[in-house]
């Protein structure tokens, strides 16, 4: 039978439709089979984001167990633009309560309204009182929405050592800017979690998951006492007013572990603020480790130790001062205090410049350069704080032939305060240079805590020679520099004053402000505590120097110390010693010089250092050296009777007279043969024990 028209186009009409059907068929295919993962995963980046849930920041506690710093809950104010009817309306609203310029939140809301955004941040982290206003005015575009915030209850206490943190950028992430925040903001921050946000065609949140939950940070414990921080500052901000400085700092140190009991700064800054108009550019410096300045007679510690151990001198080793001048090389360099000669142990004490020099000259300026560095200047001392400086201290073949005479006395190198503090915690502990420590213990969520090991000091100068200069740091405060200034009642104290004139850049000449600094410790028997003082800027000539300024901040904040300590008293409350009257020697570390060091060329062979000025003359060895009474021996500990030193070494007498608490005086060398009083004799007031050493 014959194919009718209608049954050809009946077939090609099926055939068609099986070519379409087909070609969906092949299509399905290409989508469903083959390009399925990726148009899932265009799809799930389309309709879902990951994004972070921030993991609680761990906390900042003081040495008692008391939070510095914590993480709160806290509400952030936004606004969808959309549903705002009049956007000047709204700003004139919420400006004020939230305290934002009006102007701008208006232009922020209507440029938002423009771009048809459904979603704008007004104000993040709002206190509770604020949000609670803001929920009474009952807005319908007003949504709340709960975050965290950083707090720091005590403000600004202690904030150079905490820091702060800020949004480093456009997520509003935020990170530690400053202190402990941010030399341990890894530690603190934690592992951030991950949540996986579903949303609709036009990107609105509909549904969530959580991908890995958030791994809160480490609490920190630092080795900061709270309230000696809070004594520091208070002094600090005291001193700063009457002297009329610019900056200051103070370092309190536990000498034998290196632990900061307090580092305090002037300006200070609020943690809980961020940077204000009106706030001082440098407010938010630690200037105890980031700013180095040439430390002037606090120096002569070092000097004075260097000599000990390089050279014949002892304390009581007479020292040429020529009548308060000396031709160095050329340069003439003068003291303000005039004298003809002085004992070593007095040339600390007056603060001689040229007792200084003339030591220094016995020294050498390489061997005085290597105890520079044993002492750690010139060099980080390692702490755990963000923007330490390593301070200033050329190698001596950049020295000229006069810097002996300038470093001797503090010039021609800088420090910080925690530099000078290691250095006086050296001297205070035996002779052992400790690392500083800022962190106490660390303690990671369900994990007991772990407690930080101090590092191993390392020796720097023989125990016999810390005691000594602690005898003499003593003499300091009983009739030098800080007489009647750095007086502790009930307490043996030792230190040294430093005055050293800030020069002038621009006039070429040095000028009538000082940087003031006093370094001491106490008792001096067996100090507990170590302070540096500083005080950059001072004015009012005599009344700016490092004794009548920075000491009496000591005074206060080792008083504080040793009573948070515990440490028992080893004088009579009662005792004429912490009534004297200020002392007026002065400390001035260069003083009556023009210009700052100037470049000579080398000296002659005629013009020596020999030449310059004559060797100090010693004290005649045959002779029984005078004790002087003025310089209170150590106090026992071990009871009133003499100990038998027949028979030791010289290192061994100095051990145990050290930990009896007596004052010795030596003469020879070799084994001890003989003493004065004897072994069990009652200990004679204001007096020591002589000993004769012989082979």
């Amino acid at each position: 039978m014959p194919e009718t028209q209608s049954t050809r186009r009946l077939r090609w009409l099926l055939r068609l439709l099986l070519v379409w059907v087909a070609a969906i068929f092949a299509r399905l295919v290409w989508l469903q089979v083959i390009q399925h993962d990726t148009l899932l995963a265009q799809a799930q980046q389309q309709q879902q984001k990951t994004v972070e849930i921030p993991a609680m920041r761990g906390s900042i506690f003081d040495r008692l167990g008391q939070p510095l710093a914590k993480t709160l809950p806290a509400e952030s104010i936004c606004v969808n633009p959309q549903h705002i009817p009049d956007p000047a309306v709204a700003a004139d609203l919420l400006a004020p309560t939230l305290n934002l310029d009006r102007d701008t939140l208006y232009e922020r809301i209507a440029s938002a309204k423009r771009r048809r955004s459904g979603f704008l941040w007004v104000k993040r982290k709002v206190d509770e009182e604020t949000a609670s206003r803001v929920r009474d005015m009952k807005l319908d575009y007003v949504e709340f929405r709960e975050e965290m915030r950083r707090f720091y209850p005590h403000g600004s206490l202690a904030s150079h050592v905490i820091g702060s943190i800020g949004k480093v950028d456009e997520e509003d992430a935020e990170r530690g800017n400053a202190g402990i925040e941010m030399e341990f903001d890894e530690e603190l921050s934690g592992r951030p979690g991950l949540a996986r946000v579903y949303t609709d065609v036009k990107q609105n949140a509909y549904d969530s998951s959580v991908a890995r939950t958030p791994e809160p940070g480490e609490d920190l414990v630092l080795t900061i006492d709270p309230n000696l921080q809070y004594e520091a500052e208070k002094e600090l901000d005291k001193r700063i007013v009457t002297s009329h400085a610019k900056t200051g700092s103070i370092v309190a140190i536990d000498p034998y572990t290196g632990e900061i009991l307090a580092m305090a700064n002037f300006p200070r800054f609020d943690s809980n603020l961020p940077p204000q108009p009106d706030e001082p550019p440098n407010a938010r410096s630690n200037f105890a480790i980031t700013t180095p300045y040439e430390p002037g007679s606090v120096f002569k510690t070092v000097t004075l130790s260097a000599a000990l151990e390089t050279t014949n001198l002892r304390p009581e080793s007479i020292i040429n001062c020529g009548n308060g001048s000396i031709n160095l090389f050329g340069r003439i360099i003068h003291d303000h205090n005039s004298y003809a000669a002085l004992s070593m142990a007095d040339v600390l004490a007056k603060s001689s410049n040229i007792g200084a020099i003339n030591i220094g000259l016995k020294v050498g300026d390489r061997k005085l350069y290597d105890y520079v560095r044993r002492f750690g200047f010139g060099q980080k001392t390692g702490i755990d704080l963000p923007g330490e400086s390593s301070g200033m201290l050329r190698r001596v073949e950049q020295w000229t032939p006069s810097s002996i005479g300038s470093v001797a006395m503090g010039h021609e190198v800088s420090a910080t305060a925690l530099q000078l503090a290691i250095a006086g915690a050296t001297i205070a502990n035996g002779g052992m240079r400790v690392r500083p420590q800022i962190l106490l213990a660390r303690r990671k969520p369900g994990e007991p805590e772990e407690r930080i090991a101090s590092e191993k000091p390392e020796r720097v100068i023989m125990p016999e020679t810390a005691i000594a200069m602690r005898q003499m740091m003593e003499g300091v405060v009983l009739h030098g520099t800080g007489k009647g200034l750095a007086n502790l009642r009930g307490y043996t104290s030792g230190g040294k004053t430093g005055s050293a004139q800030i020069y002038d850049l621009k006039a070429h000449v040095y000028t009538h402000s000082y940087n003031a600094s006093f370094l001491g410790f106490a008792p001096v028997a067996n100090p507990k505590i170590v302070i540096a003082v500083t005080l950059n800027g001072t004015t009012g000539g005599s009344a700016g120097y490092g004794g009548p300024v920075a000491a009496p901040v000591f005074r206060e904040v080792a008083m504080t110390a040793l009573r948070i300590l515990d440490v028992p008293k080893d004088l009579p409350e009662t005792t004429s010693r912490t009534a004297t009257k200020p002392s007026k020697e002065n400390d001035l570390s260069i003083a009556g010089v023009d210009g700052p060091p100037q470049i000579f060329e080398a000296a002659t062979d005629t013009q020596s250092a020999s030449s310059v000025t004559p060797p100090p003359v010693h004290a005649d060895p045959g002779v029984n050296p005078i004790i002087d009474a003025d310089r209170r021996p150590f106090l026992s500990a071990a009871g009133p009777k003499v100990p038998d030193f027949r028979g030791l070494s010289l290192r061994a007498v100095l051990e145990q007279s050290s930990a009896a608490g007596l004052r010795v005086q030596v003469e020879g060398s070799g084994l001890a043969k003989n003493q004065d009083p004897p072994p069990g004799a009652p200990i004679p007031a204001h007096a020591g024990v002589r000993i004769q050493f012989g082979n």
